[in-house]
């Protein structure tokens, strides 16, 4: 059966308000299917981080590296925007990074994340970035 825009709206609103309580993981297990695929806007050429993950198992490990390297001192979840079966979140991050070229360093992150929802479970996300430049 096909996903209403209430679904998504449904889904959206749910996982911003996990997100901006800094339950992001207790959002993925509420929320996402089991075969749900995770898409970054580039490969950041870390095997630890794969440009496309595919599996619930792997979306968590993503979400727990991320915070393990990161220190996060405030972050803000903006939207839903609901679109058919498909939503968009609006991220914005104040972070310093524990590892890499960027160690020690504080910076603020703006991403956009779009969703695909099925059956009320998230079965796709995509994230859209600039890296610089």
């Amino acid at each position: 059966m096909p996903t209403d825009t209430s679904d998504a709206l449904a889904v959206g609103k749910q996982l911003a308000e996990f997100c901006n309580q800094g339950q992001n993981l207790d959002g993925i297990n509420a929320l996402y299917a089991d075969n749900v695929v995770s898409v970054e806007a580039c490969d950041m050429g870390n095997p630890e981080l794969p440009q496309t993950t595919t599996g619930i198992e792997g979306v968590r490990k993503k979400n727990e590296w991320w915070c393990e390297h990161n220190e996060v001192h405030s972050g803000k979840v903006t939207g839903p925007f609901p679109h058919g079966d498909k939503f968009i979140l609006i991220f914005d991050y104040d972070v310093t990074s524990k590892c890499g070229p960027m160690a020690g360093q504080r910076m603020q992150m703006q991403e956009a994340g779009l969703y695909t929802v099925e059956n009320g479970k998230v079965t796709k996300e995509e994230f859209f970035y600039s890296m610089g430049g």
